[in-house]
């Protein structure tokens, strides 16, 4: 057996599309271009690649987009004042404060100064409670890039057993709230595992589709695997490879080649999940750009 290998940059550039023609729309209909800030503290080179994908992106999805830059030694004080700005400027529809933040900073005082309905990275705890309770609201943008991977390429998680090896607030926790909804596209039955796990493999080897988001490389051996199950690899691990014209090469917490030749679909890193984030931005944004045009319809109404 040899795994189909689910096209992660393929799916996500197909939302991206769709992401496109809707913005055209909504700015012909509503005169409202979608506007996304980006507020990156300090010079951590990935952060940086980060933000500039994010802002091509952007370009190429037709919103507006701007980026600010600080250095690391900035206060907290003036962070929070430049959210307080973004959350009042119409223009801007989402925030992205890029994590990590320097460690003089409190992140959790930071993203709950981001206003909810501006929240696109998902992660504010208003957004947080009401993606548990099932309501409407901005998804953290990797989990829902998981969902929407699953469902488009077939793997409809309705009545599965999902497993998610991973418990962080980022993606454990969300993705698995998400896919246990009683809802079109989810309705899963969940199972939360982790490294605490006596005998992790006894677990996951119960899944119909597997969830690997616990940020070891290659931690998820064929031997862990059941046959014919989807394998969704969240993990970015760097290793070193002296062949590598860097130096390193990035892995997914998937022995990738082992486990393909059990499963029956699995994720490639990199190329899997990683370009579903972004898209899931994009998507975000448009959506918290809608509300606001909505809301302004509204009380102008």
């Amino acid at each position: 057996m040899s795994a189909h290998i689910i096209d992660g940059k393929a799916i996500a550039a197909g939302i991206r599309a769709e992401v496109k023609h809707a913005t055209a729309e909504f700015f012909e209909i509503r005169s409202i271009r979608p506007g996304l800030a980006f507020i990156l503290v300090g010079e951590n080179p990935a952060s940086q690649v980060y933000v500039s994908m994010k802002g091509k992106a952007c370009g190429e999805v037709g919103f507006h987009s701007v980026t600010e830059r600080y250095p690391a030694e900035m206060s907290e004080a003036s962070l929070l004042e430049r959210i307080r700005a973004n959350n009042e400027d119409p223009a801007i529809h989402g925030i992205l404060v890029q994590l990590p933040l320097p460690a003089h900073m409190n992140e959790e005082r930071v993203i709950e100064a981001i206003n909810p309905q501006k929240d696109v990275d998902g992660f504010h705890p208003v957004n947080v409670g009401k993606l548990v309770l099932g309501q409407d609201t901005l998804p953290p943008c990797t989990p829902a890039g998981i969902v929407e991977l699953l469902n488009r390429s077939g793997h409809d998680p309705k009545g599965k057993h999902v497993v998610v090896v991973g418990r962080s607030n980022i993606v454990g926790k969300p993705v698995a709230n998400i896919l246990l909804q009683k809802r079109s596209g989810a309705n899963a039955v969940v199972t939360v595992a982790h490294t605490g796990a006596r005998d992790l493999g006894a677990v996951t080897r119960t899944a119909d589709i597997l969830i690997a988001a616990l940020g070891r490389a290659h931690a998820i051996g064929s031997a862990m695997v059941k046959p014919g199950a989807v394998v969704i690899d969240v993990g970015i691990n760097r290793v070193e490879d002296p062949n590598a014209p860097k130096g390193y090469r990035i892995v997914g917490d998937v022995d990738f080649e082992a486990v393909r030749r059990v499963a029956g679909a699995i994720t490639p890193v990199p190329g899997g999940v990683g370009p579903m984030t972004i898209a899931m931005l994009m998507k975000n944004t448009l959506q918290a750009a809608e509300r606001f045009g909505s809301a302004h319809e509204s009380q102008n109404g």
